[in-house]
């Protein structure tokens, strides 16, 4: 079988991954997985990460096509893992805004070269799909 990972750093590294996936806390791993790697996930912490504090309304607008039940689903599965934080004030109406932690910030870091990899790319997924037979 062919191996990809040709770079010893990566080598390593994907090594060290192998060995955290294999450790305890499996089903803490693959919910974390589930809901960070979902696409609203990213759209949230890249729309949060560009324009920074922002209120629900905000993001819903933001972010086409995502609905008010989806969007309060992945907010919480964001606060509950740290990776965003929910501000309340004592208003009239009551406002709510929300913001990346720094656990957030460093998803983003490393979720920014997946997006500038789909955008330098998307011409050839264009391509692909054109020519993709049913």
């Amino acid at each position: 079988m062919d191996s990809y990972i040709v770079d010893d750093k990566l080598k390593k590294a994907w090594g060290d991954i192998c060995k955290v996936l294999n450790k305890d806390q499996d089903d803490l791993k693959r919910d974390i997985l589930n809901h960070v790697g979902n696409k609203w996930s990213l759209f949230i912490i890249h729309d949060l990460g560009v324009d920074g504090r922002m209120r629900f309304s905000k993001l819903q607008q933001q972010i086409n096509g995502i609905s008010q039940k989806m969007l309060t689903k992945c907010l919480r599965e964001l606060e509950r893992d740290g990776l965003i934080s929910r501000s309340v004030y004592p208003e009239v109406p009551p406002r709510v805004e929300y913001e990346l932690t720094h656990l957030g910030k460093d998803l983003l870091v490393l979720v920014t070269p997946l997006w500038s990899w789909i955008a330098v790319n998307i011409n050839d997924f264009h391509d692909a799909r054109s020519k993709y037979i049913k």
